[in-house]
């Protein structure tokens, strides 16, 4: 059964700082396995990637094979049914839209003592897009990944998704190509990761890399990190619901397991300001997880990692999903707007009784890749932001330098850094 709490109840405190900090990701430590992997293929490149690949995925590759053929691509899309064609492009152009608008500004002027100042946003030569594989693939992350990149002006977009046992989603072929992604390669796991950081004689080195992948994928951007740059590192999806006792129970309950069926530890909660409604959203959860095609995968997240929260009123709400700091937030309430206002950490808020977290995984336009684990205190969803990196610059003349040079002497001084001093003051006493 879910945790039921209770913020009447005198042990509330107690028992919501524990769902605070119960680990949910049961993985095991596999950061020695991925950084004997990246050592592998930083000393042998390809040989290692192929070797790896044949061992964890059960295919034979090689050099000339490891990289989808411009007409293996194409022809993925004569395998997918057109409806679903024409619903990855309308989420396509929906995603584009919202991140073009994102795209920020250049800044250029000068101050008040006569200097120039401003920042120039350029995007990165190269980023890694890791697509995890097989039949459980998500195209929607496909677009999600790449196309931000893309509208951020990143040249070379590469695409790895390891193929186990051959097997190859021919909807993230597709969605790739729609996208925009520049190369792929049928390569997973810590191998992929390691050749997109360090390169291979196939595979050139990035300078980021994006996208979910298993413990191992996550293990091993944690390692690289530095050597490339990363978005984050992702833990298991999950969803928070405020809602008030004008919804449909069974409206709120498939909002909840939109989450769980993701997972074993994803975790689904409610909060509701009345116990009564409170009692038939779980009541339509077990209805519902009868009827799911994934229902072992929901009903286990929801058994060990559900929570139902009933408040006195949800005005109690907001300081209870900033402590949470949920990767969705769904706010199904009379006044969302007044709600969402208040609230400070979440990685996407999605607003009113007709505006389900799923419509925000597909065709609504904000990213899908979110922050998890309540990193969304310290941490934004993906945007074209994360493609893009600034450079500050600075003009002065003989006279700007002479109002602000003074300032600066005396803070080198101060520091005990006589060279930098000096390089000014030689401009001031010597002007050209």
């Amino acid at each position: 059964m879910p945790l039921n709490l209770n913020t009447t109840n005198p042990d509330f405190e107690t028992a919501f700082t524990r769902l605070l900090n119960a680990k949910r990701d049961n993985e095991a430590d596999v950061g020695d396995v991925a950084a004997g992997i990246i050592a592998d293929v930083r000393a042998r490149g390809d040989t290692a990637v192929l070797e790896l690949t044949a061992k964890f995925d059960r295919v034979t590759l090689s050099a000339e094979t490891i990289r989808l053929s411009e007409s293996e691509i194409a022809g993925a899309r004569g395998q997918c049914d057109e409806d679903t064609l024409d619903a990855l492009a309308v989420a396509a152009r929906r995603i584009e839209a919202f991140h073009r608008a994102q795209m920020p500004s250049d800044l250029d002027y000068q101050d008040e003592d006569g200097v120039g100042l401003g920042m120039r946003w350029q995007p990165m030569d190269a980023v890694g897009l890791y697509v995890p594989g097989g039949k459980a693939a998500y195209p929607s992350s496909v677009l999600m990944n790449a196309i931000p990149a893309r509208v951020a002006g990143v040249e070379r977009r590469v695409i790895t998704v390891p193929t186990p046992d051959g097997v190859l989603n021919p909807l993230v072929l597709a969605a790739a190509e729609l996208a925009g992604v520049t190369e792929i390669y049928r390569v997973g796991g810590a191998q992929a990761i390691a050749a997109l950081a360090h390169g291979t004689e196939t595979i050139g080195a990035v300078d980021k890399i994006v996208g979910p992948g298993n413990a191992y994928v996550a293990a091993a951007k944690r390692l690289v990190f530095g050597k490339v740059g990363i978005d984050s590192i992702a833990g298991p999806s999950e969803i928070l619901v405020v809602a008030d006792a004008d919804n449909d129970p069974e409206w709120i309950a498939i909002d909840l397991l939109s989450q769980a069926e993701h997972d074993e530890v994803a975790q689904a909660i409610l909060i509701t300001d009345d116990a009564g409604f409170a009692g038939l959203v779980g009541e339509a959860v077990e209805r519902l997880l009868k009827k799911l095609g994934r229902s072992e995968i929901a009903s286990a997240s929801w058994r060990d990692h559900g929570a139902i929260i009933v408040v006195g009123s949800l005005d109690e709400a907001p300081a209870l999903v900033d402590r949470l700091a949920p990767e969705h937030l769904e706010l199904a309430v009379a006044d969302p707007d007044a709600l969402a206002a208040r609230v400070r950490h979440a990685g996407a808020m999605f607003l009113g009784r007709h505006t389900p977290e799923a419509i925000g995984d597909y065709v609504a336009g904000p990213n899908h890749v979110l922050p998890t684990d309540r990193t969304a205190r310290f941490s934004s969803g993906l945007s074209v932001m994360d493609f893009l990196k600034r450079t500050t610059w600075v003009r002065c003349d003989a006279d700007s330098l002479s109002r602000i040079g003074p300032a600066a002497i005396t803070l080198a001084n101060a520091e005990g850094l006589e060279a930098h001093a000096l390089s000014i003051a030689t401009r001031l006493t010597k002007p050209d």
